[in-house]
């Protein structure tokens, strides 16, 4: 099992070091779980990040930061005499073995991943005592997140479209829904949304959440992928334009889409 030695060592040395900046850092003296927990938010997004890019020594890294988080976390528990590292660690050890019955229990073979997945779901009301078909959401989750969490929970009793095909029919009906609703003007900057056209945008966002689930896709990392790329493109743009001498902000919109066009097909190349 690799160098069991050497990974207690590093573990063991990274709690000493935790219990060490709690004592001494006046920054760490200072910390709750309140203000910790949007650094472990943001670690976590950075760890996403460097996966999501293929950056495996990033990962090195941003993986050491969200861990870190977890041991400081866990030292707080301590400190409250709940329990520290060692019972986190032994309850999801617990956990995990409890809802792998496929793997420590010959009578629970199971043949797919959505199986797996199934299984969780009826182990967590049977075993954990969850009731109810949208237990333990959190609602502090990004928005995205929790639509699909959601959806998730529901295809559990079967309220969902069968295939990705019916998802993407109701996301064409809310997209009209909002047509529909929209004002013949644009409403001014800086100015409260129309309660219809805003509640037709949340519907329509939903569905696209939906569409992503059924094929697979994380609308939260997706959405960030893509914001990431119009970012690089109009980059791009502004600097094929200053190329021609020109100020990609002062152009009209027609030759900024010019030059954002031509960004886009030299990132195709």
């Amino acid at each position: 099992m690799g160098d069991a030695d050497g990974l207690a060592r590093a573990l063991v040395d990274l709690q000493a070091l935790t219990e060490r900046l709690r004592r001494e850092c006046p920054w760490d003296r200072a910390q709750t779980a309140r203000t910790i927990v949007p650094h472990t938010v943001e670690e976590a997004y950075e760890v996403a990040d460097a996966a999501m890019a293929g950056d495996d020594e990033k990962l090195l890294d941003e993986l050491g930061d969200l861990l870190f988080q977890a041991y400081f976390l866990s030292l707080l528990l301590e400190e409250k005499g709940v329990g520290g590292l060692a019972a986190v660690a032994r309850r999801v050890h617990e956990k995990l073995v409890r809802r792998h019955p496929h793997v420590f229990e010959s009578s629970g073979e199971v043949d797919s991943p959505g199986e797996v997945k199934g299984r969780w779901e009826d182990l967590k009301t049977t075993h954990e005592g969850r009731e109810g078909i949208f237990h333990h959401v959190p609602e502090a989750l990004p928005a995205l997140l929790l639509a699909k969490k959601v959806q998730r929970r529901a295809a559990t009793i079967g309220f969902e479209y069968p295939d990705v095909r019916g998802a993407l029919a109701d996301l064409e009906d809310e997209l009209e829904e909002f047509r529909r609703a929209l004002p013949d003007v644009d409403p001014p900057a800086e100015v409260a949304p129309e309660p219809r056209v805003a509640g037709e945008l949340g519907d329509l966002l939903f569905a696209c959440v939906n569409v992503a689930r059924r094929v697979n896709a994380d609308p939260e990392l997706e959405l960030r992928r893509a914001t990431a790329r119009f970012v690089e493109r109009v980059e791009e743009a502004e600097r094929l334009a200053r190329a021609e001498g020109l100020a990609f902000a002062g152009l009209p919109v027609e030759e900024q889409d010019h030059f954002f066009d031509q960004a886009k097909e030299t990132e195709r190349r």
